[in-house]
């Protein structure tokens, strides 16, 4: 079993920065494949970034690249999503997940593949 726990969330004004941590306990592993999503009310859940267990591959959705950036610190057990500039569209439920199998570039973007959840953080990016 894998607990991922998510902080960082809350309220921030458009073009603003906020930084999401997802700390793991359990059967943690540097191996593992990170990744970040979110759902707006109303919405279905959709990928953010992705992260590689060494951390030499990343990921992004065309809808925050270039603003968030997503890290990992394995000594720490702990995963970050470095959000700047962000606008109202980027008000959602932040959920961190954890993908135990072997590292499939193309299919990072996809949720079924993750096996953890967290339980997820609000961000609210009020205009």
């Amino acid at each position: 079993q894998v607990q991922l726990v998510e902080s960082g969330g809350g309220l921030v004004q458009a073009g603003g920065s906020q930084r999401l941590s997802c700390a793991t306990s359990g059967r943690t592993n540097s191996r593992y494949t990170m990744g970040w999503f979110r759902q707006a009310p109303g919405k279905e859940r959709e990928f953010v970034a992705a992260i590689s267990g060494s951390g030499g591959f990343t990921a992004y959705a065309d809808s925050v690249k270039g603003r968030f950036t997503i890290s990992r610190d394995n000594a720490k057990n702990t995963l970050y999503l470095q959000m700047n500039s962000l606008k109202p569209e980027d008000t959602a439920v932040y959920y961190c997940a954890a993908d135990t199998g072997p590292l499939r570039v193309g299919l990072v973007r996809e949720s079924g593949r993750y096996d953890y959840w967290g339980q997820g953080t609000q961000v609210t990016v009020s205009s």
